[in-house]
């Protein structure tokens, strides 16, 4: 139950996390990596079974080594237990933590969403849960939450809009009726956009939260340009987006 354990699961299933956290100063790296080994856990549970009951359990063992995260009672797991220092150490909200894992209920059925107003709040527990839930690691004040949510919400919609060739592929349907992913695209340049506004006012300690989300403005502008889900960045302009964000601290 180590940080490097938790930074092997990273690099094996979250690439771009990984070379995000690398790039991060060294003292981030022991509150990040936990924190999306974790993520990583959730985000793939409703995936690795067939059976929605089976992965309904595994979502609901997630939900379980959150609440008994306030006894001190960890779980004998890899993530479980450095996740329970983070929440303890940290003070990492609960209600943020459970709201991440039970928006992931939605990957397990065929429904659409709720219409945008659905995938919007899907985005905000996931992503913009876990923007926040990385700036608190690193000792974000409340008032850097908005600033937080945005961004996550705005680099999630990034790699959603990426997944949904694949989420089409797999029978879901991502795009709730009557919204194109350009559409989705500019609503996320526009949290986008709001986040930076309030960037002069966020602690540079947090600014590692940011990192994760270095690809983001790039893989929406080809989104609208193209009208394509299927977008990527060269590995020039993904190694230089993440060297310029890390040595600059900008996002």
């Amino acid at each position: 139950m180590s940080v490097a354990a938790c930074a092997e699961l990273v690099r094996r299933g979250d690439p771009d996390r990984f070379l995000a956290v690398m790039a991060a100063p060294p003292e981030a790296r022991v509150q990040l990596f936990p924190l999306y080994a974790f993520n990583l856990e959730v985000a793939r549970a409703p995936w690795v079974a067939q059976e929605p009951m089976i992965a309904e359990m595994r979502l609901q063992w997630w939900r379980d080594v959150v609440e008994n995260a306030s006894s001190g009672a960890a779980r004998a797991h890899e993530v479980a237990g450095p996740l329970h220092d983070l929440i303890r150490d940290f003070g990492l909200p609960v209600d943020v933590l459970d709201a991440l894992i039970a928006a992931r209920r939605w990957d397990i059925t065929r429904e659409p969403h709720a219409g945008i107003e659905g995938l919007t709040a899907y985005l905000d527990d996931t992503g913009g849960g876990l923007m926040w839930l990385a700036g608190r690691a690193l000792g974000a004040p409340d008032a850097a939450e908005h600033s937080l949510r945005a961004f996550g919400w705005a680099a999630a919609a990034a790699s959603y809009l990426q997944a949904v060739p694949e989420l089409e592929a797999r029978g879901r349907q991502p795009l709730p009726h009557g919204t194109s992913a350009e559409e989705l695209a500019r609503l996320a340049l526009v949290k986008l956009a709001t986040a930076r506004q309030a960037r002069p006012l966020v602690p540079k300690e947090i600014a590692p939260a940011f990192l994760a989300g270095w690809q983001t403005k790039s893989l929406l502008r080809q989104v609208i340009a193209t009208g394509r889900c299927d977008v990527r960045l060269s590995e020039f302009q993904r190694r230089w987006r993440l060297l310029w964000q890390a040595t600059t601290g900008r996002w």
